[in-house]
């Protein structure tokens, strides 16, 4: 029996089926990946048995405890204090240390909104509207969660630092989905109202008045959700010989300013990007329209290097004892959970379903949309033999269940293919680098894979 309707051809269907049958791999694939996870399928065990935790250079300190950011995008956040962590705790005399991740995730939050309310009036006298490509990016989620490494620096160098037990996680911190749907919420009607106000030749008095009333809104929901962050601290602590130290009554900036900065600046540090796309060549200077979080704040720029150039920094940031934060793409040729690996060879696609995963290069990821960041984690250690690195330890913010009580060994080949940015010390760039930051930055659209967050 035959019919009209349109698709694919009965016959193209019936020889698809065929060749899919008559291979007795695709039966076994098909009754194993029926009932369970692909994903548990496709592990290499032969690759992921081969690993293990011996580095040939290490940063002297690694932070404790392992952080565990949950359920939330707070990742950046985490991977900066963290970083933070493993630099202080020798001058502090810590065998332990976390600093607030929920302190800085309430600022965010706030300043972001101003820096998104802003930006919708802006866009609004540009004679943008929620029909546009801009506006509608803008609104596809105002509150993330996620960042990146410059917007840290605004947030560190106007607020400061606290540890965390000075200000801990709130429930809604710690699992920030209905906190985001709520100032998402809001904000999507901000953006309309002040749109509205725009067009219809409001008064600046008017706007601002109005925009005052909606930032106060979501400064209610934020104090209502995580608390209100303290304007003084006092740390009490023990320290290494077990004997009392106590800092403050101080202001977290003075704390971060007194304490911190010495050892750990924020402001000497600068992100180092790999995008192989040819539209946008090395040894320039970028940033990403509408990608901040604070206004008139430090902008997010990035110095483009070939991908060899972010390993030699990385590895020279370590063996100078300093631990790198990085962002990549965690999704990809991963067996985290529990072996903790990234590796290209973790999973076997070829094995299971007859083709590699690996069909388009990282260019081509980025622009056909397969790829783009979306996790920061810390480099802490890296391996090296006949001159050539071939892994590297990495820091999540999972908690202590996967990998070496919650490190990770990242290989060479997958540090090329998905790592993306590192943030590295201006003492370790060389005089090249150093002068394209001189550069007048290349402005890439905002919905650029670029300006992706890390958020997972």
């Amino acid at each position: 029996m035959t019919t009209d309707y349109g698709g694919i051809p009965n016959e193209v269907l019936q020889d698809m089926e065929n060749k899919f049958s008559a291979d007795p791999k695709n039966r076994l694939a098909q009754n194993v990946c029926y009932t369970a996870n692909p994903k548990q399928i496709l592990k290499n065990q032969s690759s992921l048995n081969n690993q293990v935790h011996v580095f040939s250079c290490k940063v002297p300190t690694e932070g404790k405890p392992m952080s565990n950011q949950k359920a939330s995008g707070r990742c950046w956040i985490f991977a900066c204090l963290n970083a933070m962590r493993c630099s202080v705790m020798p001058s502090l005399q810590c065998d332990e240390l976390e600093f607030s991740q929920n302190y800085l995730f309430f600022w965010d939050k706030l300043e972001r909104c101003n820096y998104n309310l802003d930006s919708y009036i802006e866009c609004a006298r540009r004679g943008e509207t929620f029909e546009g490509r801009l506006v509608s990016h803008l609104l596809t989620s105002p509150s993330e969660d996620g960042g990146q490494w410059d917007m840290l620096v605004n947030l560190v160098e106007k607020y400061g630092v606290i540890p965390k037990v000075c200000f801990k996680d709130a429930q809604s911190a710690a699992e920030s989905r209905i906190l985001c749907g709520i100032i998402n919420n809001k904000m999507r009607e901000f953006c309309k109202r002040l749109q509205t106000m725009v067009f219809e030749k409001a008064s600046d008095e008017e706007i601002q008045k109005e925009k005052s009333s909606m930032l106060q809104q979501i400064y209610t929901t934020l104090s209502i959700c995580l608390g209100t962050p303290p304007k003084t601290i006092t740390w009490e602590y023990y320290d290494k010989s077990k004997k009392y130290q106590k800092i403050g009554p101080i202001t977290p900036l003075e704390f971060y300013t007194t304490k911190i900065k010495p050892i750990f600046n924020m402001q000497d540090k600068l992100c180092i990007v790999n995008d192989p796309r040819a539209k946008n060549p090395y040894n320039k200077l970028y940033t990403v329209e509408y990608l901040n979080n604070m206004t008139g704040g430090r902008p997010v720029l990035y110095v483009n290097q070939p991908i060899g150039v972010l390993k030699e920094l990385t590895m020279k940031s370590i063996a100078d004892g300093e631990a790198v934060w990085f962002g990549c793409d965690v999704g990809k040729y991963n067996s985290i959970k529990p072996d903790g690996i990234l590796d290209l060879k973790a999973l076997d696609y070829n094995l299971v379903f007859g083709f590699s995963a690996l069909g388009l290069d990282k260019e081509g990821r980025l622009n056909y949309g397969e790829s783009l960041m979306t996790h920061a984690m810390l480099i802490t250690a890296f391996h090296k033999e006949n001159g050539e690195s071939t892994k590297w330890r990495i820091e999540n913010s999972w908690g202590d269940s996967d990998g070496d009580k919650g490190y990770l060994i990242m290989s060479d080949d997958w540090f090329s293919e998905f790592v993306y940015e590192v943030v590295i010390d201006k003492k370790f760039l060389t005089e090249e680098i150093l002068a394209v930051t001189k550069q007048t930055p290349v402005v890439l659209p905002a919905w650029d894979p670029m300006g992706a967050l890390a958020k997972l």
